[in-house]
């Protein structure tokens, strides 16, 4: 790796996860290696992973990220929710490589080029460049895919404001554009509700995850919009599962749900976490026309 390279360095490491790299990965690995997946058909496209802290949320992002084993992409799609209050709707970093105590992840320069082209075509502006941002909630994935991903692989970073229909539609299409025809993986990182009893949490959750698993992305949006169900990332999650419909995925799993008071005991105020995999799975009538043809 050049020494000259412009690193964005962890904000977050020796908070919100370990900043010793040995204990990170002993606690990474286990969360993944407990992870009990269900049987999964199909090529996984994309995953929906939370993004709190490891001790909170780390055993349920075990279930996103131990269904990308014995994957090696070449690009990663980061997907993100930005909770500081810039003005841009759609944000990328200005650096060239993202920095955790696992190592440096580069910076896939052409994807991001083109995903702003994609954007400033479709919606009049692209990517804001921004340097040593403080967004926890696309580094927190990063020790995951460092330790489960055993190829060297490219980083495609976006943190999303814009909650809206169209603009995370048009985000989806122009993600899928510039992933197409590449091996590439997305991450949607968001969280479910936040600070309702754990009762009431879990009924949110619930509708929040059916939402997710009929894999219409803009139901995604109107729960929230309804107060059925919330995600904190609604925006980043709706435009991966916008993209991964692009990219010929017609499946999704939950696959594991739980809340912080599952954690620390105190089920008066939860937030809720949940796992899913956004899969491409052969149909009867693909596989009919295969065999025909």
């Amino acid at each position: 790796m050049n020494i000259n390279l412009d690193i964005r360095p962890s904000s977050i490491a020796g908070q919100w996860y370990p900043g010793d790299p040995k204990r990170l990965s002993a606690d990474v690995d286990r969360y993944i290696q407990d992870a009990k997946l269900p049987q999964l058909e199909g090529e996984v496209v994309a995953i929906v992973t939370p993004h709190a802290g490891h001790m909170y949320s780390g055993p349920v992002a075990g279930y996103a990220f131990a269904a990308l084993k014995g994957y090696k992409p070449e690009l990663v799609a980061v997907v993100s929710p930005m909770h500081y209050p810039y003005n841009e709707l759609f944000l990328t970093t200005a650096h060239a490589a993202y920095e955790t105590p696992l190592g440096i992840i580069p910076v896939d320069a052409e994807a991001v080029q083109t995903l702003d082209e994609l954007l400033e075509k479709e919606l009049g502006y692209g990517l804001a460049r921004v340097r040593h941002d403080q967004e926890h909630s696309l580094e927190i994935e990063l020790p995951f895919l460092q330790r489960v991903i055993e190829s060297e692989f490219k980083l495609l970073p976006v943190m999303v404001r814009d909650q809206s229909r169209e603009g995370t539609h048009n985000l989806g299409q122009c993600l899928a554009n510039t992933l197409r025809g590449r091996n590439a993986l997305l991450v949607a990182s968001t969280d479910l509700s936040h600070f309702y009893p754990q009762r009431v949490a879990n009924e949110l959750d619930a509708e929040m995850l059916r939402c997710i698993e009929s894999f219409e992305p803009e139901a995604v949006i109107q729960a929230e919009e309804e107060g059925r169900g919330f995600a904190c990332g609604r925006g980043a999650l709706a435009a991966v599962l916008w993209a991964a419909k692009d990219l010929g995925a017609n499946k999704v799993r939950i696959l594991r749900h739980a809340t912080s008071g599952d954690v620390t005991g105190d089920t008066s105020q939860v937030v809720g976490y949940g796992a899913a995999v956004v899969l491409r799975q052969k149909t009867a009538a693909r596989d009919a026309f295969i065999e025909i043809h």
